[in-house]
């Protein structure tokens, strides 16, 4: 497969600059990824719930370092690294190797339930977001490889995108954690603060990226995505 290889973005009058289009882009970017966007994010824990019941996540500092590990090494960061993928192959001059790019992301799932959830989170967002053009791709696509090709297509810059699909995975998580653990809303909003660094690291190595990138070593969020499917009694569908 080939993916365009990774490029300037521009001299800041796209998608994250301060002139008018960038701030429509902007207003896009916040609009997609803001938990009032109506994909139903809320119902999926990625695995969470299932940590949070065998006892591995249970204050806010073990929840910054789950989410931080996902984010760097395990399936945030190939969400991440998809998400790039596909904003290229839909960027200006970019291939159209869109089939192999889909089925990888598919076949990257880790488990039924992770696919399920990218799956699932996918046609959602491809249709709330039909305002703005987007349409399913062909066979169900991953959440990431859909808001990376509209995102795209509507003159969002990669950084930005990268950045708001960080956080806006991050603040789902951080969501969960303070529903089950139970987190106080001010320890959550502590780890969101924490995880500021994280998120710009991620970004800034997903935004040079390819797919030889992808990989993950989040073995205990792995095994807890796996355990959830078995998990009783369970509030998130994930």
């Amino acid at each position: 497969m080939t993916i365009p290889t990774p490029m300037a973005e521009g001299d800041g009058r796209g998608g994250s600059g301060e002139g008018s289009e960038g701030l429509a882009a902007l207003a896009r970017l916040l609009t997609w990824t803001s938990p009032a966007f109506p994909i139903g994010a809320f119902a999926y824990s990625h695995g969470l719930e299932a940590a949070i019941a065998h006892g591995q996540v249970r204050d806010g500092d073990a929840l910054f370092t789950w989410v931080e590990t996902l984010l760097l090494h395990g399936s945030g960061w190939n969400d991440l690294v998809f998400l790039a993928g596909a904003h290229r192959l839909r960027g200006p001059g970019a291939g159209t190797d869109w089939t192999d790019l889909t089925e990888l992301a598919r076949a990257s799932a880790g488990s039924a339930e992770r696919r399920r959830e990218t799956l699932d989170l996918g046609r959602a967002f491809a249709e709330a977001a039909a305002p703005w053009g987007a349409e399913p791709e062909g066979e169900a696509a991953a959440y990431p490889v859909v808001l990376g090709a509209l995102a795209a297509r509507e003159g969002v810059l990669l950084r930005p995108a990268l950045l708001a699909f960080a956080h806006a995975f991050a603040a789902n998580l951080v969501s969960v954690a303070v529903r089950l653990v139970p987190l106080g809303q001010r320890e959550g909003v502590r780890v969101m603060r924490r995880l500021e660094p994280v998120f710009e690291l991620a970004t800034q190595k997903a935004a040079i990226s390819t797919l030889d990138d992808l990989g993950s070593a989040a073995i205990l969020s792995d095994i807890a995505a796996l355990r959830h499917e078995t998990l009783q009694p369970r509030l998130f569908l994930t």
